[in-house]
């Protein structure tokens, strides 16, 4: 176990060992990582490192996509990627990969919009991203060298992000989101990324008013049958909806603090009841909030995906240690290694 990561364990602990006796230790700090996801993870982030742009992003020549491949979303998951298994922005190996990746979609950044581009995923995943990495990373640290006239700080960019989203939500009839930040409809995956966005960068101690967090948890309970249901877009819930849509509903109304509500004890069953299922369609999404999505609700039921995960994506990745997806590998391997990430527990919006 790396230095940092010792020191960081033994911090939390002393500052809250008053608080958490009455906690499984166990489901807050995790025990020994297991040697698959040390290996898995370590060849994911070589691969990264020896793929990533010289301006900082993993564009690989790919036009941006409103699901994937390169853009601020999949620059932002890459951050976290780093930030998960407990490597230091500011220290360490791999340092430089992560300034390189934050000043990117700094100067991607529009200054007047606060808009990190490509569409609405995009902007929802970068801004978790700033999230995750704004407190840890010294803004001194990250302009040095670079003479950009974007030298924003992480939390100007990141205020600026969280504008953004509540200027596009503020013109949605839904309260929540679509692909472009003009759009008047809403789905429930487009709200789902960004709404966790807003509720990372209000976890990190930006300010993001309840009532648009409210809003968009709101929409999620309108699209929300009694039986678990989740719809995909409109104005009816329950009709038509996949388990990609069950599990970031179950995420979002707990990291919103609904578990108490119907709606999450219905689709947490849902999903706790689905830990065979196949998804063909969009796997890696899946994979990446379901991970999320049964360690909120039901440790037990995540101790059982996550061996079942660890299994799948040790035969799954490549050799070079990429993983192949529709959406490109950088999207592949990100999101494969953050399903991942929660053997780990260093990322502040995965902890429970």
């Amino acid at each position: 176990m790396q230095l940092h990561r010792i020191i960081s364990i033994m911090a939390i602990t002393s500052a809250l060992a008053g608080s958490c006796f009455a906690q499984d230790p166990q489901l807050r700090f995790g025990s020994q990582v297991p040697p698959d996801v040390e290996q898995i993870y370590e060849r994911g982030l070589s691969w990264l490192v020896e793929n990533q742009d010289k301006d900082g992003d993993w564009n690989q020549g790919q036009s941006t996509s409103s699901h994937g491949s390169g853009g601020p979303g999949t620059t932002g998951m890459c951050i976290m990627v780093f930030l998960a298994s407990g490597e230091d922005p500011n220290f360490g190996k791999y340092s430089d990969n992560i300034r390189k990746a934050v000043r990117n979609m700094i100067k991607a950044q529009s200054g007047s919009t606060g808009y990190l581009g490509g569409s609405m995923y995009h902007h929802g995943f970068g801004m978790l991203g700033l999230s995750e990495v704004y407190g840890v990373l010294d803004d001194e640290k990250l302009w040095e060298g670079d003479s950009s006239t974007s030298r924003r700080t992480v939390g100007e960019a990141l205020e600026l992000a969280v504008r953004c989203a509540l200027t596009s939500q503020k013109d949605n009839q839904w309260g929540g989101w679509r692909y472009s930040p003009g759009s008047r409809d809403a789905d429930t995956s487009v709200t789902g990324a960004v709404l966790m966005g807003l509720m990372a960068a209000r976890n990190a101690g930006v300010k993001v008013p309840d009532d648009g967090i409210d809003k968009a948890l709101d929409y999620f309970k309108k699209m929300t049958s009694s039986r678990g249901g989740v719809g995909y877009a409109g104005s009816v819930g329950g009709m038509g909806g996949s388990k990609n849509l069950q599990a970031i509903a179950t995420l979002v109304y707990a990291i919103g603090k609904r578990k108490e509500s119907a709606e999450f004890k219905a689709v947490l069953e849902q999903i706790s009841g689905s830990l065979e299922h196949k998804e063909s369609s969009y796997p890696f999404y899946f994979r990446y909030y379901m991970a999320q999505a049964t360690f909120q609700g039901d440790f037990e039921a995540w101790n059982k995906w996550n061996t079942k995960t660890i299994r799948q994506l040790k035969d799954m990745q490549n050799d070079d240690g990429s993983f192949t997806s529709g959406h490109g590998a950088a999207y592949g391997t990100a999101m494969s290694l953050l399903a991942l990430g929660l053997n780990y527990r260093f990322l502040p919006i995965y902890e429970r």
